[in-house]
């Protein structure tokens, strides 16, 4: 994260200045500040033995999709039975996907979205757990309020954590009215939350990044403990990514060039001849969940729909691939670069429609979901069934099915990047080799 953020900077201050010859950083040095921001991930040209055949294939046509009108109160209510219960908690998730969900009601429904409340929990359970888990937060809050000055003196890690968080949370959404202004109540809130964060998991304690995933969700339940936890249920989800040696981060990169090449195997030649085939560029979308790309409102709306987990596995690498494709064009027509493309990636911040791009990624997630030959790597990536593909048997002229291998979702955690083609159709077969490089992304 530290070598990237190198990468952010040096964005921001060639905007600043005006000699052209400073604005240009040679791509072989900034190929390897982006090496270094994630351990383990490498650049490697050369293919290397033990690989998967998968046939290139037509996606078929991309449906249209509209979205609806967010989730009324009125809605809420006819769902639940007298005593509180969901009555049909995958009607409600189909409807939040569809449109969200009106503000006045995130601050009940989120605590179901994010697994704090369970959906067929009643009210008295629901008050009861709330009760237990007061007490809880605030007995782990202790643990760092009563640590004394001498005690912290001889804690190096938790005076790192302290300061970490002290200089994150005096810039994190600080042009929001919940967050602005000096010695404001909400600041404190965020402060606290995150400290008390760290005596939960002290292993992994405060990471960059993790304010702006506390932010919005403090906003919307404007209460300390159930932000408590519904942040530790969103770090459930998001641990890997914050880790020291960032797994997550990895197989997101890899999965998503998966993904990409399935729908474009064009635009990610491209930019692979521009050092950019590894997607680095990609890096905050993954790390953060698009918290800096969209408005703050905007990202209440983004949040609660990828929460839904509908209607596949890994939606958020679709609304990656969805952004990427309204970008393409431009990228190519321009003919930008490796420094060029960053810049442009960068500067979407703020500008992305969010409707349109949910539309664009659950018409993607549709084509793929429609698709009778898809990829068995790609079926495990969105978490489907297995898929077979079948392609001209070379003995017998025949058309025979061929199963892809099947494989574990672990095993994207070993193997690199695919090489080749895998979008067109079976009469135009190509085909890809997705090597099983151990803990390499290897673009070629």
């Amino acid at each position: 994260m530290g070598g990237f953020s190198k990468v952010t900077n040096y964005i921001f201050d060639s905007l600043r200045g005006s000699d052209p010859s400073t604005q240009q950083r040679p791509p072989s040095e900034m190929a390897d500040f982006l090496s270094d921001a994630i351990p383990g991930l490498k650049i490697n040209q050369q293919e290397e033995p033990g690989f998967e055949v998968i046939t290139r294939i037509d996606l078929g046509k991309r449906p249209d999709v509209i979205r609806r009108e967010p989730l009324s109160a009125e809605e809420w209510t006819k769902n639940m039975d007298s005593e509180g219960r969901i009555l049909d908690a995958d009607s409600i998730k189909q409807m939040i996907f569809k449109g969200g969900l009106c503000h006045a009601l995130r601050k009940e429904v989120w605590k179901f979205l994010l697994g704090y409340f369970p959906w067929h929990s009643t009210r008295e359970e629901r008050t009861n757990l709330q009760k237990r888990k007061t007490d809880e937060y605030f007995r782990m809050k202790l643990q760092w309020k009563s640590v004394s000055d001498e005690q912290e003196k001889r804690n190096s890690r938790l005076r790192d954590y302290k300061s970490l968080i002290e200089k994150d949370v005096n810039r994190t959404d600080r042009t929001n009215k919940f967050y602005e202004g000096q010695d404001n109540p909400g600041l404190i809130l965020l402060h606290d939350i995150l400290m008390t964060y760290c005596m939960y998991d002290f292993d992994l304690g405060y990471v960059q990044g993790m304010s702006d995933l506390l932010s919005p969700v403090l906003y919307v339940m404007e209460n300390e403990v159930d932000a408590f936890w519904c942040f530790v249920s969103y770090m459930d989800q998001m641990h890997e990514n914050f880790e020291e040696q960032m797994q997550g981060m990895k197989t997101q990169l890899i999965q998503l060039s998966t993904l990409l090449r399935l729908l474009d195997s064009g635009f990610c030649s491209y930019l692979e001849s521009q050092d950019s085939g590894y997607l680095y560029f990609c890096f905050r979308w993954l790390l953060i969940r698009f918290k800096r790309e969209f408005s703050f409102q905007d990202i209440l709306r983004l949040w609660e729909v990828m929460w839904t987990e509908l209607p596949c596995q890994n939606f958020h690498l679709l609304i990656c691939c969805a952004i990427l494709e309204s970008e393409k064009q431009q990228i190519m027509d321009k003919h930008y670069g490796f420094n060029e493309i960053l810049k442009h990636i960068n500067e979407l911040s703020m500008k992305i429609d969010v409707e349109d791009i949910l539309c664009k990624a659950e018409a993607i997630s549709t084509q793929m979901m429609n698709c009778k030959e898809l990829p068995q790597a790609v079926c495990e990536i969105l978490g489907m069934e297995n898929s077979a593909v079948t392609t001209p048997d070379s003995d017998t002229g025949e058309d025979e099915g061929v199963t892809v291998m099947s494989r574990s979702a672990s095993t994207y955690q070993n193997i690199s990047m695919p090489v080749s083609a895998a979008n067109g159709t079976r009469e135009n077969a190509q085909q890809m080799a997705v090597t099983h490089s151990a803990n390499r992304l290897t673009p070629t």
